[in-house]
C-alpha cells in the first residue's frame, strides 16, 4: 500500500513584517495552539532588539538563522547488524527547522527572565556566532566530521 501524499502547506506572511520566515518562526514558538501569545513574544523580542541594542531586528534574525543552520548532520543507518552514523547534507527547509528548534531550545533553557528577553539575547549571540545554539551546530558538524568515513553508506 502506498503512503499518504505529503502536502506542503501554504504559510501566510506575518501581519507586522509581511515575512514568511518570521511567520514560520512564530509557529515554532507557539505552544498549545496559542498563536497570539507566540506573536507577542516574537514581536516583543524584535522591539527589544530595536530599542535596547539599536539594531535592525530583521537583519539580526536573518543573520542568526543563517549562522545557526547546519550544513551537515548525521543520520543512523543500519547495515549488516551494525548501526552507522552517516553524514548527510541538510536541505534548506530542514536547516531552518533545526535552526529554529535549537534557537528556541537555547532560549527556553535559560532561567529567570521573560521569554522575549531570553530570545533576544540568543538571537543577538547567534548573529555574532556565539551562544548555545551555535554550540549545538558545532557539535553536529563535529559529529559529521568524525563519521566522515561512513559517507559512502549514504543513500
Amino acid at each position: 500500500m502506498r503512503r499518504k501524499r505529503n502536502f506542503v502547506r501554504e504559510i501566510l506572511p506575518d501581519p507586522k513584517y509581511s515575512n514568511v520566515t518570521i511567520a514560520k518562526f512564530i509557529n515554532y514558538v507557539m505552544k498549545g495552539g496559542k498563536k497570539a501569545t507566540a506573536e507577542k513574544i516574537v514581536y516583543k523580542t524584535f522591539d527589544l532588539i530595536d530599542k535596547n541594542y539599536h539594531q535592525d531586528p530583521m537583519v539580526i534574525f536573518e543573520a542568526a538563522m543563517k549562522n545557526v543552520g547546519p550544513t551537515v548532520e548525521v543520520k543512523s543507518r543500519r547495515i549488516g547488524g551494525a548501526t552507522y552514523q552517516v553524514p548527510r547534507e541538510v536541505r534548506g527547509d530542514r536547516k531552518f527547522a533545526l535552526a529554529s528548534r535549537w534557537m528556541l531550545g537555547a532560549a527556553r533553557a535559560k532561567k529567570g527572565k521573560p521569554m522575549h528577553e531570553k530570545l533576544a539575547e540568543e538571537l543577538l549571540a547567534a548573529s555574532k556566532n556565539e551562544g548555545n545554539a551555535i554550540k549545538k551546530k558545532a557539535d553536529t558538524h563535529r559529529m559529521a566530521e568524525a563519521n566522515k568515513a561512513f559517507a559512502h553508506f549514504s543513500w
